[in-house]
């Protein structure tokens, strides 16, 4: 490979750390090696390791990259839902239609590699809590609305990340069907914030 041609710091970080996302995205977290990050910006390994001494972190920062990106994505789609009911339904629609494959196999690996990666699994750790932030607002806005009943949102908003999680790792494996896995998660939610069979399943 001929010489990787002089950039700025600032430049060549951002060029190496979306060659690391694109790797990630088209071939999951666990590809994300020297090797494999330095063949997709057409540098050599040797520079990627001059700016990211640890690939631990440089794994690290590659899922904060993708999953924050998911989740800004979500907050926006969610601040275009006029109540909290539609709020809630937006996000189950949204997360198990299987457009975001690629980002759950991220998810999925990241559990298992963040064992043994400490900066990985303190960067997943950080984004579960923000995920259920996320999540817990809308079911804060319910109680506060009427739309819905429970004593403890924050409980309900772990427990319906929870569901997503599993529910999503399984379909990776096509166990269960699309239209299954959506409804079984809508009456779950239904049952625990006292909503009507079939309100989250109506729009």
């Amino acid at each position: 490979m001929s010489r990787a041609a002089r950039k700025p710091p600032a430049e060549r970080r951002a060029e190496l750390a979306a060659a690391a996302r694109a790797v990630a995205l088209d071939e999951g977290l666990a590809a994300v090696t020297l090797r494999a990050v330095a063949a997709r910006a057409g540098v050599t390994p040797a520079l990627v390791a001059h700016y990211h001494e640890s690939m631990d972190g440089l794994v690290a920062e590659t899922f904060v990259s993708v999953v924050a990106a998911e989740l800004d994505e979500l907050r926006a789609l969610l601040a275009a839902e006029p109540d909290p009911v539609s709020r809630l339904a937006g996000l189950v629609g949204t997360l198990l239609d299987g457009s975001r494959d690629d980002v759950t196999v991220i998810w999925v690996e990241a559990y298992a590699l963040g064992r043994r990666n400490p900066e990985l699994g303190s960067a997943v750790r950080d984004q579960m809590d923000a995920w259920s932030d996320v999540i817990e607002g809308v079911i804060e806005s319910g109680v506060a609305s009427g739309d819905f009943r429970t004593d403890d949102p924050r409980a309900a908003a772990w427990q319906l990340l929870g569901m997503i999680d599993g529910l999503n790792a399984q379909a990776l494996v096509r166990w269960g069907g699309a239209a299954e896995r959506g409804s079984l998660l809508a009456h779950a939610l239904e049952g625990m914030l006292g909503l009507g069979r079939g309100v989250l399943l109506a729009g």
